[in-house]
């Protein structure tokens, strides 16, 4: 089966071949954070998906160059830096530290390419763009000296959203790109400046401004991975206006069609409710973690529901996922006892690791595949009980779940084991030879205290982080 994606462009799914002849690169581009704040756990979910599918491509061959942009100039990056009253590039730099923090703590995997939009070069090329599309009279300037995009010239305006033109109507985002424009779809390309802006601004054939939202994600994806893209990803907010005047500036200039795939996650809501900071739960990764909660609890929760069905986030969620980590890791770790020192090429894999990766195929079906992943988990932990599994089978299962991990990124840190730790597990063992079940279970307890989890197995104690 090959890969299948579900693309928002035809509101079908499609067999994945991207452009590259050999049809192994794969050029993808995410729309990253405007970094006004710390990214909280509804845009982790857009970047869970997003690693999810850049890690399912590459365990199946494909080789993905991946860029993810920084928006560190909009209206919020301005009225924050002012508001602080410091430079603009010193204001956006704690979040975009932060936000590589919390992409590690999630175990996401590093983009090849983190434009910032502000960088002199992406300024440079979105003034050309602008330029370009000028001259050909798809751009214009309003009489405050902002440039517009007409979408009158561009007849495919509204497609990937199915909207239709003549009820176009402001709202929300677009508002902001207004001033004083022939039509009420056209779209901000170059913003005159204004007081508001303060010390924000660039020189330009048409005075000091900045760009508009929607030309900087255009600049830096077609600079990075040329005119044509494989894959453009998403949430659904995205799809209009950003996504759609993505489209229609970028074919203007290029002439060329701008990505083949979009793919576009939904909307994650927390405790059944639209997460607001007015309801009370609205949660940055970093509250969440001073709850006690680990990167990887809250990575198996965003990545744990498909993509393109509504996430509810929840706390007892969180917990679930808890016990479903230290499932795996028991397992995991019986494995390794059972393996010993024996290891095993890699090769063909086991059936039950193909099942998992065969529901990926099917759109990144992670429901699917981690059925496959927990009910591999019963039938080897059953056969293990029954002494059915050799070293070497244990080595290949090991050797196949790595591909696996490959992509979930959950597997437990190989932390060492503190001395204290181990002194009490083996205090514990001999309590246990000695019969002594209540010390036993004090011994139990004082572990769990500490984070460790202790399973009693016929190959002696297992110990696993919990």
């Amino acid at each position: 089966m090959s890969v299948q994606l579900f693309n928002t462009a035809t509101r079908s799914l499609e067999p994945f071949k991207p452009l590259d002849p050999l049809g192994l690169q794969v050029k993808m581009y995410t729309c990253g954070p405007t970094v006004y704040n710390f990214a909280h756990i509804g845009n982790f979910r857009a970047y869970m998906f997003e690693d999810v599918l850049q890690r399912h491509l590459e365990a199946r061959g494909f080789v993905v160059e991946r860029v993810m942009n920084l928006t560190d100039v909009d209206d919020k990056t301005i009225a924050g830096c002012k508001s602080c009253g410091v430079p603009l590039g010193d204001f956006t730099a704690k979040f975009k530290a932060a936000f590589f923090e919390d992409l590690k703590a999630l175990r996401i995997k590093p983009a090849a390419h983190y434009p910032a939009a502000t960088a002199p070069e992406y300024i440079a090329r979105m003034i050309l763009m602008i330029e370009n599309l000028q001259a050909q009279g798809i751009a214009y300037q309003a009489e405050d000296g902002s440039v517009y995009f007409r979408i009158s010239k561009f007849p495919r305006y509204g497609q990937l959203a199915h909207l239709n033109l003549e009820e176009l109507r402001p709202s929300g985002r677009i508002q902001n790109d207004e001033y004083e424009k022939e039509a009420i779809g056209d779209f901000a390309l170059w913003k005159a400046w204004n007081a508001n802006d303060g010390e924000v601004w660039w020189e330009s054939p048409w005075g000091k401004g900045r760009p508009g939202w929607h030309i900087e994600c255009s600049a830096m994806a077609t600079a990075l991975l040329g005119p044509e893209l494989d894959i453009h990803c998403g949430g659904v907010d995205n799809i209009f206006p950003h996504h759609e005047a993505e489209i229609a500036q970028s074919e203007c200039y290029t002439g060329r069609h701008f990505s083949r795939y979009w793919l576009h996650c939904a909307h994650l809501m927390v405790e059944g409710q639209k997460m607001a900071k007015s309801a009370g739960n609205f949660y940055t990764l970093r509250d969440l973690l001073e709850k006690g909660y680990t990167g990887r609890e809250i990575r198996y929760v965003l990545l744990s529901v498909h993509y393109r069905l509504p996430l509810n986030f929840t706390l007892s969620g969180l917990d679930a996922a808890r016990t479903a980590l230290v499932r795996i890791d028991a397992w995991v770790e019986r494995l390794r006892v059972l393996a010993g020192e024996k290891t095993v090429p890699a090769g063909a894999t086991l059936p039950a690791c193909e099942r998992f990766l065969e529901a990926l195929d099917d759109d990144l079906n992670i429901s699917g595949a981690l059925g496959h992943l927990f009910d591999w988990i019963r039938e080897s932990n059953r056969a293990m009980d029954a002494n059915e599994v050799s070293a070497e089978d244990a080595a290949k299962t090991l050797s196949d779940f790595a591909i696996l991990n490959s992509i979930l990124a959950l597997e437990a840190d190989k932390a060492a084991i503190p001395e204290a730790v181990q002194l009490l597990v083996e205090e514990r063992q001999a309590a246990r030879e000695a019969r002594q079940w209540g010390r036993s279970d004090e011994l139990r307890d004082a572990l769990a205290a500490l984070g460790w989890q202790v399973k009693d197995t016929k190959q002696g104690p297992q110990i696993t982080r919990i």
